[in-house]
């Protein structure tokens, strides 16, 4: 004889039967979600295994049936720019995604100049005020490291209003300003970016796996974790006693130590955020990715190998694309999306003389990365602050970013990139340079050219004359009456001054490959 069920558990029992069954939807495709326009817009989320599901945005309409595993995903098609739409999605229950936009969408990510907040940068009080674009919308992916890649993320999709600008990324927020003003249309901003974090980490494990030196640095890192966590542990202890100290004294409290990676460190290991931040944003239809990081791979005591990272950087960018079109549904060629990132700013102090500079090694990596397809550079090393490993002035930073892809992605003649070095010849006791986008150089201060050092077969570079002719730049030295090997802009903080017409800064460089050591009190070192 069955017990018959109590009105409260067969409620219960019934509820859980009727959850079981709803369409559900990732925090992606949720309120004032941004689709891409003219493309094949993923929409995507879980069902009932063989449940059929139909996704309606206007005249627009797409049906499945979702996998064995539940999973089901529908592509909306050439959908024209807009705002204030519904969508819904039907399936055994009915969801109504409100105020969907449609335009443009970018991802941006990477380390905490990226993640530096609205409330962060120059002029953050007026650009607060000012922000009243509800064609813009941000999605914030909240911080979270996995050793597995994740189906889906926390965060919500917010217009851009004076409440919510201000923890807005603020490189993100000043490019998707500009391109709404261009093209005016509505714009998306997928953000997804942690401060401190090397390039490792947000590299997918198709991409690690494809050279086995990538993972060696952190290998190395987790044998000498014990030593590390025993130093630490006496850090925190003397931290302690100097805070106490401090606040009876009443005086500042001293910075607290960082903690050494460790096992368990997802935000610093080999994919975890990719795993944790990138993975569950992939099934979303973007037109391209921003990029700003580098500094945790500059330098032996940092962080990241940065022997490699001019191997490690590309094979991210392509890693990403293969990632994503897979998670998408589509043919590879179809998620070649545009890459733009930013070369390291100026930062720390300058030297007298020319010298290394591990941060300069990483910005001929960056500019390296220029030849893998589809990608675009904005080069800061004039907005930097020497004390300030996060300088203010994100909004010409975005500027730039916008210019790349304006012209790049959105097909519009304007310039979008200072001089960049091509070759050199080598004219007696002179050396003459070629640069692509050098139309009209000139100096931002109307001076002599600032920043090239030449070097003789002794390898020692000496500050040199360049004299602009035409599209070309000659150089040279009384130090050095047979010059080999040409550097400009190269160290941590170099004064330079070298812009084209449309007054952006030549990217710095060098023609040798040297292998040399920074001085005392670089960056890393």
């Amino acid at each position: 004889m069955k017990t018959p069920l109590s009105p409260a558990l067969a409620a219960f029992l019934g509820c859980s039967v009727a959850a079981s069954a709803d369409v559900k939807l990732p925090a992606l495709i949720s309120d004032n979600m941004v689709l891409l326009q003219d493309a094949k817009a993923n929409v995507w989320g879980t069902a009932d295994a063989g449940e059929k599901v139909t996704v309606k945005l206007g005249d627009k309409t797409a049906a499945t049936t979702a996998d064995q595993n539940g999973k089901w995903s529908v592509k909306l098609e050439n959908l024209a720019p807009g705002s204030g739409k519904e969508m819904t999605v039907a399936g055994k229950n009915t969801i109504t995604v409100k105020n969907v936009a449609v335009g443009e969408v970018w991802i941006a990510s990477g380390q905490s100049n990226m993640e530096m907040a609205v409330k962060g940068a120059m002029n953050s009080e007026q650009e607060i005020v000012a922000a009243k674009f509800p064609g813009i919308r941000v999605f914030t992916v909240t911080k979270k490291g996995s050793k597995t890649p994740l189906d889906d993320c926390t965060g919500k999709w917010e217009p851009a209003t004076p409440e919510n600008a201000g923890h807005f990324s603020a490189v993100g927020y000043f490019f998707s300003r500009e391109i709404h003003a261009k093209l005016k249309q509505p714009v998306g901003l997928i953000h997804t970016s942690w401060g401190g974090t090397p390039c490792e980490t947000w590299i997918p494990e198709s991409g690690m796996n494809s050279n086995e030196a990538f993972g060696n640095h952190w290998t190395k890192k987790m044998a000498t974790y014990p030593a590390a966590k025993e130093a630490y542990d006496k850090q925190v202890a003397s931290f302690k006693e100097a805070t106490e100290k401090a606040k009876t004294e009443g005086k500042p409290a001293p910075r607290a130590p960082r903690a050494p990676e460790g096992p368990d460190s997802l935000n610093g290991a080999p994919s975890g955020l990719y795993n944790g931040m990138i993975a569950p944003v992939a099934p979303y239809t973007i037109r391209g990715a921003l990029w700003y990081q580098g500094e945790s791979n500059a330098g032996p005591n940092n962080r990241g190998n940065m022997d490699l990272y001019g191997q490690l950087f590309p094979v991210m960018i392509l890693s990403w694309r293969y990632e994503f079109a897979k998670a998408q549904g589509v043919p590879r060629e179809e998620s070649e999306f545009p890459f733009l990132f930013v070369q390291l700013a100026n930062f720390q102090k300058r030297f007298e003389q020319p010298t290394d500079s591990y941060w300069a090694q990483i910005r001929e990596a960056q500019l390296g990365t220029l030849e893998v397809p589809r990608t675009g550079m904005a080069v800061a090393i004039d907005v930097g602050e020497a004390n300030d490993i996060h300088p203010k002035n994100k909004q010409e930073v975005g500027h730039r970013l916008a210019l790349s892809a304006l012209a790049q992605v959105y097909f519009q003649e304007i310039e979008y990139s200072g001089p960049l070095y091509r070759d050199m010849q080598i004219e007696d006791s002179k050396v003459r340079l070629n640069f692509s986008n050098a139309q009209g150089m000139k100096t931002t201060d109307g001076g002599p050219i600032k920043g090239f050092a030449l070097a003789g077969e002794d390898k020692r570079f000496h500050w040199a004359k360049a004299a602009i002719e035409h599209d070309h730049i000659v150089v040279s030295s009384p130090d050095v009456p047979n010059p080999i090997a040409i550097r400009y802009g190269w160290a941590d903080n170099p004064d330079v001054n070298l812009v084209n017409g449309a007054g952006l800064p030549a990217s710095p460089f060098r023609s040798d490959k040297w292998k040399q050591e920074p001085p005392p009190g670089a960056p890393g070192n």
